[in-house]
This record gives C-alpha cells, sequence and structure tokens, in this order.
C-alpha cells in the first residue's frame, strides 16, 4: 500500500453448539424459500456501481425522484445484519433448514453453497419488491438482468429454507422484529443450483 494510506477490515467471531447448527443437510425438495429484504446494495458491486455512476460529490449529491433521496445516501444506507431476525425465528420453534447471505456473487453463487446435492432452488422474481437502486443501476448501465442477480443482492440480504408448515411462523417472527420478509420460492429436485424466473 501506498505510504501513509492503510486498509481497515473487520470481523467477528462466534460459537455456536454442534446440534444447532445450519448445515443445509436438512434442506429437503419441498422446503420455502423465505426472502430477508436488504437495505439495499449492502457492500457488494460497488466497482461495478463506480463505473455507472462515477464518484464524485455531483453524481453522489444528486437526487432521483425514483430513489427518494440523493444516490449517496442510497448507496451508503448501512447494511442489515440479521441476527434479531434469525434469533427471533428460532425463539418461534422454528428449524433453519438453510441460509444464505445474499453477498458478492448475488444469488447464482450464494444459494446454491446451502443446498445439499440432488436438490435445486426456485426463485420467484416477481414474489417480492426490488429496490428501485438496482433498476436505476441496470437501467444506467445497462446492465443485463442475469448480471444485476450474479452481482447484487436485488433487495433480499438473507434466504432461508424452512418446512413448509413453518412458512408463517417465519414470516411472522421477522415481522414482528420489525423487519420485512418475503416467500421467494421453493426447493425441489435437481442438479444443485438456482434458477431465477
Amino acid at each position: 500500500m501506498p505510504e501513509e494510506e492503510y486498509d481497515l477490515a473487520g470481523f467477528a467471531v462466534g460459537v455456536v453448539d454442534e446440534k444447532d447448527m445450519i448445515t443445509g443437510d436438512a434442506i429437503a425438495p419441498g422446503d420455502v424459500l423465505i426472502g430477508l429484504a436488504s437495505t439495499g446494495v449492502h457492500s457488494n458491486g460497488f466497482s461495478l456501481v463506480r463505473k455507472v455512476f462515477g464518484v464524485s460529490k455531483e453524481t453522489l449529491s444528486e437526487y432521483y425522484e425514483e430513489l427518494g433521496g440523493t444516490l449517496g445516501d442510497v448507496l451508503l444506507a448501512p447494511t442489515k445484519i440479521y441476527v434479531k431476525e434469525l434469533k427471533a425465528i428460532r425463539q418461534a420453534g422454528v428449524r433453519i433448514h438453510g441460509a444464505s447471505h445474499i453477498t458478492g456473487g448475488g444469488f447464482y453463487e450464494n444459494v446454491p453453497r446451502m443446498l445439499p446435492d440432488g436438490t435445486r432452488a426456485l426463485i420467484e422474481k416477481e414474489s417480492y419488491p426490488v429496490p428501485p437502486v438496482f433498476r436505476l443501476l441496470a437501467q444506467k448501465g445497462g446492465i443485463e438482468e442475469h448480471m444485476m442477480y450474479n452481482t447484487y443482492n436485488m433487495g433480499i440480504g438473507m434466504i432461508l429454507a424452512v418446512a413448509p408448515e413453518d412458512r408463517e411462523k417465519t414470516l411472522d417472527a421477522v415481522r414482528d422484529v420489525g423487519w420485512k420478509a418475503y416467500v421467494i420460492g421453493s426447493v425441489g429436485e435437481g442438479e444443485k443450483g438456482v434458477d431465477v424466473c
């Protein structure tokens, strides 16, 4: 690194009893996929954001009607951490079969990591509202849809797989702590992977 410059990184370490680990082994065809809303871009894909919008005081200060604020305010919305929501789901007595944090690599790279062999996730993109910042980014950058879902969270920061009978209990637990959750798809049989349609 250049002299007088530095890079700052943070991390957290947690401990969990082996019996409480979410490994994805319990995922089975028929499971419901619950998406927890993101707060926006979170911390991924900013190289592409900079390429599309540029980074200057003027561009970040520009107000966009469709965003309801300046570009800078929307891009710098704090990344959502889902501890409260996951704790509430567990306290509601739901066993989470699998969890996928939608970070860099979007849906296509992150969702398959939670799936056991022989299962495939189906995500219904019309099942939840995509925040305007992603539509603006795609439009201004001429970015095709597959790349958007392969780079960004598209409004869903975490995806959980639960048994069908736990669907409403999971949604209620998340909403009871003041956050948004949607049924965004299901798990079926097939080659490990994800279809976004």
